[in-house]
Order: structure tokens, then sequence, then C-alpha cells
């Protein structure tokens, strides 16, 4: 906290600017991590539920109420309502084949749960890439601010060298610091989206085998 504090107060303007960076990538990964972490929990568990109650249930009107119920993210039931919903006649999407009607819809409502599933992940991915450079940048600006102090001052020694340039490095940690959940974050919440979509896909080659009968 001391190297920070020093950091800050020793540097100008686009050092503080790459410290302010830093912190607004870091409280928007948390706030991404924290939120998804919450919706995708919920989805898992939601997607084991709602799909065995569909199945479960006495006819189609029964089965989309308990979706309806259960899905509280809304990428479940949608899938539904593609399968069993007609085209107004005298559309373009009516004088297709059936199955290919069936196919398009059951696509594009996946493909909208999915992208509301996928939410936050290029930022994630974004800080992870970026910030670690960004807490360079500020290193080596911060140390060059610092030389350019020193001699003008006068006097060069180790002493006035090694505080400032070793604040400056802590610029270089915090960009570590900042990057490393957000990886971390980005490669679980991978996994997690990859199961989702596994078995939302898995539900709607169902949905899609029940509609054609």
């Amino acid at each position: 906290m001391e190297g920070l504090q020093g950091f800050w107060f020793q540097s100008d303007a686009i050092g503080r600017s790459v410290a302010l960076l830093l912190l607004a990538m870091s409280v928007g990964a948390w706030v991404l991590i924290f939120w998804k972490t919450w919706v995708l929990h919920r989805t898992r568990v939601d997607l084991r539920r709602a799909i065995d109650a569909f199945w479960n249930a006495p006819d189609r009107q029964a089965a989309r109420e308990r979706l309806a119920a259960l899905d509280r993210e809304g990428v479940i039931a949608p899938l539904a309502d593609a399968a069993f919903r007609r085209p107004d006649a005298g559309t373009l999407q009516s004088q297709g084949a059936v199955e290919s009607q069936l196919t398009r819809r059951l696509r594009d409502a996946l493909h909208a749960g999915l992208a509301h599933l996928q939410m936050g992940q290029v930022f994630l991915a974004s800080v992870g890439a970026t910030a670690p450079f960004v807490g360079l940048f500020g290193t080596v600006w911060g140390i060059y601010h610092a030389l350019i102090g020193i001699a003008t001052s006068g006097g060069i020694s180790i002493e006035k060298v090694s505080g400032p340039v070793g604040e400056a490095l802590v610029m270089t940690a915090a960009g570590l610091a900042v990057a490393i959940p957000a990886v971390l974050a980005y490669n679980v919440f991978g996994k997690w989206l990859g199961a989702c979509e596994a078995e939302l896909e898995g539900f709607a080659h169902d949905l899609r085998e029940i509609a054609l009968q």
C-alpha cells in the first residue's frame, strides 16, 4: 500500500491515469466475476431441474408452465416456445420445409440463450490479456518520470534511485493482480459454459425430434 501511495504522489497525470485504469479494470472484472458466478450457477441448477420437469410433464402445456417456473435466466423456455411455435401464414418463414423452419427457430433461440450466458467473457479475456502490459507501461513510465526528477535535482545516488524505482515496480505487480483473477475466472466460466451449451443443445435436439412427430 505504501508503494502505491508513493507512486501516486510522485507520478504525473499519465502515471495516475494508468493506476486509475488498472483500478477500473479490477473493479469491472470482480463485479463481472461475482455476477457471472451467480448467473451460471443458477443456470446449471435450472437446467437439471427444468429439463427433468419438462419431460415428466403430462402434456405440452404443463411442460411449458414448468419450464417458465424453473427457468430463472430465460434460456430454456425459449427453446420449447421455438419448437412448438408455428410461423404466420403468408410469410417467408412458412414457405420453407417444416424441418428447416424448426431448425432455424431452435438455432436462433439457442444462440440467444448462449449469448446471454456468454456475456462478459470478452471483457474478462481482454482484462487478462492487457492488464499486465498496462501495469508494465505504468512501471516504465514511473521509472522514466522518477529518473527525470532525480536528474534535474542533481546528486544522483542509489538511495534516490531505489525508492522511486521500487515504487514504480509496484505497477507491474498491480497489473498481474488484476489479470490473474480475470484469467482464472475466464477459464472456469468457459468450462461451465461448455457444460450448459451441451445441455441446451441436447435439449434442442430432443425438442426437434418430438416436434416433428
